[in-house]
């Protein structure tokens, strides 16, 4: 490929790109600085006017997948750095990032592994036809013609490949179509999980951030979805630079590549990696600055917030009532013409696909249950259940086993709609409806355990626990019913908003937007920091759309096929105890029901060793999913180093206690944040890529006090994003590095 990088990315225009980067950067934080404030006051106003939501039915998981493994085994892995295809083993821990060993018998002797990816913003594809049409795009005149040489030579025919726009493109195969249907499922579980990175838990710095976003894109004319709204935040600024940045390099760099179009693109997708890892070290920098600088400001705005509560409020309705005077008319008559009459329309197409899998969900809950209680009454009883309730409690995040439910999202089609309200891309409500299955799935499971868990300290028989198992699974079916149907609206509401605001936004512009600035007046300076002008407006736009919107979802509910409860029909909590329960501490099934050291009725055995410490108990990692293929088979095409150990992937019991110190959410990020990192080296040398999780999944418009989003899982820290690739002998602090196309890797 010759110095590809030392060539085309020299001094000067790494210059004018961190100068670009800059200027970028600093426009936006300016938006994410005023925005904080707002987001500051709305939300302390929130806590103590907002009289909250009703009551959840069903229970939820406060640490679901505590150091867990979700899934292991054997992946074919091409390098970059030597064009060769290598066996891998790969698992997936609790953060969902994928660990990539140089073989089992690595990670079995605790060697660091080669590498950690996060694969937010990424897309699987699953053949190379399509990774060419994809790849085809992105520089003119490099589509490959058929009979001509491919960008990639697949050693099988069952490759996923991880592609991102703008960083390093990942390939792996597989040996046969169901290995590659499972690490698909899990790989997109993977995906769904980094999307949906910035934590609702954040009251203000998310939707600062979220809005600030969306303010400065507005600004560009930018409207409607935005489908690289993933990753944390610092990559969510990065993809905002390369949505501005690239195109301008494709136009001055494509003309000065060399070689057939498949070598052209190898060279662009180069640059386009380098560059991105540029802007995402700068983007950190600048955005670490920004936040610490406004959180050592909180505590005087809350003063003044607190102080002046009445008065803001008074001032922002005041600003509020003007603005509506001036614009009502005007935004009235874009929602009769040109957002009502789709409504109905909007709402089947999201409605039935996601009923569809909220179904699917109950479906699959209740067959597991059901399944699990004809075992324990054929074969141990409750000697047995411990064993059971393990596989069951994590149930919610079997990539296999959910797949079914997920699989329904992917019908979502807005067809015309798309076009008419420039929706970009329908993932954000996929993923977004996805999410919501995954969290009622685990919320039923928790509540049925909790339940369970209760019943068997009265001692019951085999035959009773049975008859138990049934009447709490009824009972559990109708909270899900109840449950499942309030969020299920509630995403009905915001998937609405999120498609017509900036539509109508977009339409009132012309006439609206220059005439705002003239309401600044009515706001008082020292109030500047908690009223904005722009926020004002587009609050009292999304008031003349919601009316409609609420109206619509309330007559849907209507309508049995879709299996909702009609608003009046209010759930009252049935088990005032139920929520008392949660408050104790987790159930571990293997400890009290099986497992080695207790007795069937879950008492420590008298000749039982002294039991390990919880520390112990929780370096344990749990696998949930089955092998993805028997490793004893080698693959094709490469020599194993070492005979690997005959024991199946389900012995993988243990998270070594390097996995846990490197992959912990609670880690200290890496020197360095080489998202898309340089190729895995057989050098010691360290690469580090940093890089975390974030929300195309989360929808930007917040709704009024009492219908916010529901709460996310935890989120990968940025300990474990991008690829980076370890110091073999685990002692070594780990440096950032790049590579040029010599191979001389080269600190930052």
């Amino acid at each position: 490929m010759g110095d590809v990088l030392s060539t085309h990315l020299d001094d000067a225009r790494r210059q004018h790109i961190a100068d670009k980067t800059e200027k970028i950067l600093t426009e936006f934080l300016h938006f994410y600085e005023d925005q904080y404030g707002v987001a500051l006051f709305n939300s302390m106003r929130h806590e103590i006017e907002a009289t909250g939501m009703p009551q959840a039915q069903l229970l939820w998981r406060k640490v679901p997948l505590e150091e867990r493994i979700i899934f292991s085994g054997n992946l074919f892995q091409y390098q970059e750095d030597n064009k060769k295809w290598r066996n891998r083993f790969s698992l997936v821990p609790h953060n969902y990032g994928l660990v990539l060993y140089e073989n089992k018998v690595a990670y079995e002797r605790q060697v660091p592994p080669r590498a950690v990816i996060n694969s937010a913003g990424y897309k699987i594809l699953t053949s190379i036809d399509q990774y060419l049409e994809l790849v085809g795009n992105c520089l003119p005149g490099t589509t490959s013609k058929s009979g001509t040489a491919p960008i990639l030579k697949c050693p099988t025919q069952f490759p996923l490949i991880l592609w991102h726009p703008s960083a390093r493109h990942y390939y792996f195969c597989m040996m046969t179509e169901a290995e590659q249907g499972k690490w698909q499922a899990v790989l997109q579980d993977c995906i769904r999980h980094c999307n949906n990175g910035i934590p609702e838990d954040s009251k203000v710095e998310g939707p600062a951030f979220t809005d600030a976003i969306r303010m400065y894109r507005q600004s560009k004319e930018l409207y409607g979805t935005w489908e690289m709204l993933c990753g944390n935040e610092v990559q969510i600024l990065s993809n905002l630079v390369m949505e501005e940045l690239a195109p301008e390099l494709k136009a001055e760099l494509a003309p000065r590549l060399k070689g057939k179009p498949q070598e052209r693109l190898r060279q662009w997708i180069q640059i386009s990696d380098a560059v991105y890892r540029m802007v995402y070290e700068q983007a950190k920098e600048h955005f670490e600055v920004v936040l610490s600088k406004l959180q050592l400001a909180r505590p005087a705005m809350e003063a003044v917030i607190r102080t002046d509560m009445d008065q803001i409020i008074t001032s922002k309705e005041h600003l509020a009532n003007k603005i509506r005077a001036f614009i009502l008319p005007k935004a009235e008559v874009c929602v009769r013409n040109h957002v009502q009459p789709y409504i109905p329309s909007i709402l089947e197409a999201l409605m039935v696909p996601t009923s569809q899998g909220f179904t699917e969900v109950r479906d699959v809950f209740f067959k597991e249950v059901t399944d699990m209680n004809l075992n324990v009454i054929n074969e141990g009883g409750i000697d047995k259940l411990g064993e059971y309730m393990e596989k069951l409690s994590q149930l919610a995040y079997h990539p296999i086993k959910m797949q079914s439910c997920y699989e329904k999202m992917e019908l979502l089609r807005l067809d015309g709609l798309q076009q008419r309200f420039d929706v970009s891309s329908t993932s954000v409500f996929k993923q977004r409806a996805q999410i919501h299955m995954r969290e009622q799935m685990d919320n039923a499971v928790y509540t049925f355990e909790t339940l369970l868990h209760q019943e068997l300290g009265k001692g019951p028989t085999k035959e009773e626990l049975c008859k138990s198992i049934q009447r709490i699974l009824e009972r559990v079916l109708k909270k899900y019913d109840y449950d499942s149907s309030s969020v299920r609206k509630r995403f009905f509401r915001e998937a609405l908003l999120q498609i017509t605001i900036p539509f109508l936004l977009r339409k009132l512009a012309p006439t609206c937007k220059s005439e705002l600035p003239r309401f600044q007046e009515l706001i008082f300076e020292d109030f500047a920091r908690f009223i904005l002008v722009e926020n004002t407006y587009e609050e009292v736009v999304l008031q003349t759309v919601m009316k409609d919107i609420m109206q619509a979802v309330k007559e849907a509910a209507v309508q049995r096929k879709h299996n909702l409860y009609r608003d009046s029909m209010v759930m009252h909590n049935s088990d005032p105890n139920l929520h008392l329960l949660a408050e104790g501490t987790p159930i571990d099934w293997g400890e009290e029901y099986g497992g080695d050291g207790t007795g069937g009725n879950g008492s420590p055995c008298p000749d039982a060793p002294e039991a390990a410490t919880l520390s112990e108990k929780r370096r344990r990692a749990k696998q949930v999913v089955s092998v993805v293929q028997d490793e004893e088979m080698g693959l094709p095409f490469e020599t194993s180093p070492e005979p690997l150990s005959p024991a199946s992937l389900d012995s993988v019991t243990e998270p070594r206690g390097m996995l846990a110190q490197n992959l912990q959410a609670e880690s200290p990020p890496p020197a360095g944040p080489l998202l898309n990192g340089a190729p895995a080296q057989e050098s010691p040398q360290p690469v580090a890529d940093s890089e975390a999780s974030s929300p195309p999944s989360s929808l930007l418009w917040h709704l009024p006090p009492g219908e916010a989003a529901d709460h996310e899982p935890p989120k990968p820290s940025d300990q474990e994003t991008g690829e980076q690739v370890s110091n073999p002998s685990g002692c070594s602090p780990i440096h950032t590095t790049t590579e040029d196309s010599a191979g001389v890797q080269t600190e930052f």
